[in-house]
């Protein structure tokens, strides 16, 4: 059995990033992608170094000890950050990932620094064979989250091992035994950050050659926001043993993608093209051989999808994802429209039955009501209700700034939460009814005890008849005659006095806490 590789790579600097600090390169032994970090473009310089610094292994047959090779390799491409820093300080805090096949013949030799990222699709599987270097891969392997919870946690591109971080690097170092029919993918976490596992494994099972699938991979991660540089290797193991008309099709033509295709100069000589890396070294520069329609080696694509562009060799634009037309691409679009449509429809159905489960706690009228729903209102659409009405806490009973809240609305993370709150601004707002009733009784009090108890005097010109005597023995009345209730008791003036209102009782150390706030009722 004589198995080769057909390749392709691809790379796009995305929808937010200003420049490319992706790197990779994709030859008939080694497949490569550097995904650099640093300010003042050093992410840029350092994947190119290394990129350019592990190139050479692509010239140089595999020995027996192939794991030492990469192993060696990737600790020169760290100290050669190591002194460009020293070299630069501005270079200071620059690093990168390094995910890497090396290619025998029969086996591959696989090396893994950061979270970019190696797949093998076999058998119509797709698994990682790298594990991410980073904080949060480390708490999923501890148990502390989730694989869930890991794709969104605020810290999941804090890297724990990165090239040019130290003095010293320790990679992941493997041999995996390949099989005629296995599909690699090698990517940047600017593809596997935005399109899901799933997605990964039904566009690498396609029926589609390398070429193609890098478009279509690279056009999934575009569509998901394209938040980072996207870069990609696909790569195939084929059996050409026997087929002569496969093993004419393929070639060593190598590929370079991203900031390293700007750079080719520090990948070799270019005086000499007699290896593969140093023909890379010439791809896409102006007056460079021509790419020959070689998108890794021939036949990697379909025969409509044709080659890549002339002078940008595997360095995709927004214009190359443009798809060759087809009969009943109309239908297509319209299968494409009605899922959108679908989506659209989904998410915002969605949206609304989220809505449905806030509360928030409101004014209604001139007095307080529960809410369920969102304070804002979408268009013409009403996105709260009335869950609770109490009009037996008015608003002005509460003190000014709980008044003002209500008014603004107050948020709230439950159903729970929200009854709690609605009792403290009752007892708030009974206090403060209280405090106001007593206070007007205690002045309704004063008023009549500056009226004086006496009474109401007689009318004018009555006067009581001193001496008569026609009631009981020892009566008397207002005048002071002794007598019964004769001419002078009935003609005095009888005054019944007015009740003197008597002081609730003393409100309790609660009720005088919450009675303070009302001083700022008004």
């Amino acid at each position: 059995m004589s198995l080769s590789l057909r390749f392709a790579a691809g790379s796009h600097k995305g929808m937010i990033r200003e420049g490319n600090e992706d790197s990779g390169y994709a030859g008939p032994r080694l497949l490569a992608i550097a995904d650099g970090m640093g300010g003042q473009a050093a992410g840029e310089v350092a994947s190119s170094e290394v990129i350019s610094t592990l190139v050479q292994l692509d010239d140089d047959v595999p020995g027996s000890d192939i794991l030492t090779s990469l192993g060696t390799a990737v600790q020169r491409a760290n100290d050669q950050l190591r002194v460009m820093v020293e070299e630069d300080p501005q270079l200071e805090g620059m690093g990168t990932t390094l995910t890497a096949l090396l290619w025998t013949g029969q086996r591959l030799g696989l090396v893994h620094v950061g979270d970019s990222r190696a797949y093998l699709l076999r058998d119509g599987v797709l698994t990682q064979i790298t594990q991410d270097h980073t904080w949060v891969q480390r708490l999923v392997d501890e148990g502390r989250i989730t694989e869930e919870e890991a794709t969104t946690h605020p810290q999941r591109s804090l890297l724990m091992r990165a090239l040019g971080s130290g003095d010293h690097v320790e990679p992941d170092l493997s041999i995996r035994e390949v099989r005629a029919g296995d599909r690699y993918l090698i990517c940047s976490d600017g593809l596997s950050g935005v399109v899901s596992h799933q997605t990964l494994e039904e566009t690498l099972a396609g029926y589609h050659g390398p070429h193609e699938t890098v478009q279509e991979l690279i056009q999934l991660a575009l569509r998901g926001g394209g938040p980072d540089n996207i870069t990609c290797i696909v790569a195939d193991v084929l059996d050409v043993d026997g087929n002569e008309s496969m093993a004419g099709q393929l070639n060593d033509t190598p590929v370079i993608v991203g900031a390293v295709a700007e750079n080719q100069h520090q990948l070799s000589d270019p005086s000499t093209l007699q290896t593969p890396a140093a023909r890379a070294a010439e791809l896409g520069r102006p007056g460079g051989p021509p790419p020959g329609g070689a998108f890794g080696p021939p036949g990697s694509g379909d025969p409509e999808v044709g080659g890549p562009p002339q002078g940008s060799f595997g360095a995709f634009m927004d214009e190359d994802f443009v798809k060759p037309r087809r009969r009943g691409r109309w239908i297509k679009r319209s299968l494409f429209l009605v899922l959108a449509l679908g989506v659209i429809g989904g998410g915002l159905y969605g949206g609304y039955r989220w809505t449905q489960t806030q509360y928030f706690v409101g004014a209604k009228d001139d007095h307080i009501a529960l809410y369920r729903g969102i304070s804002q209102d979408l268009a013409w659409f009403r996105l709260n209700d009335v869950d609770e009405d109490h009009p037996e806490i008015e608003l002005k009973y509460l003190p000014l700034y709980q008044r003002n809240q209500v008014k603004e609305t107050i948020a709230v993370d439950s159903r729970t939460q929200a009854g709690e709150k609605v009792t403290e601004l009752s007892r708030q707002a009974n206090a403060c009814r209280s405090k106001e009733q007593r206070e007007a009784a205690e002045r309704e009090a004063a008023r009549n005890k500056g009226k004086g108890q006496a009474g109401t005097p007689g009318k004018p010109g009555s006067t009581a008849k001193p001496g008569t005597q026609t009631g009981k023995p020892g009566s008397t009345d207002k005048a002071g005659t002794t007598g019964g209730t004769g001419t002078a008791g009935a003609l005095s003036a009888t005054v019944t006095p007015s009740p003197t209102p008597t002081p609730s009782q003393a409100p309790s150390e609660e009720q005088q806490k919450l009675e303070k706030n009302c001083s700022t009722q008004q």
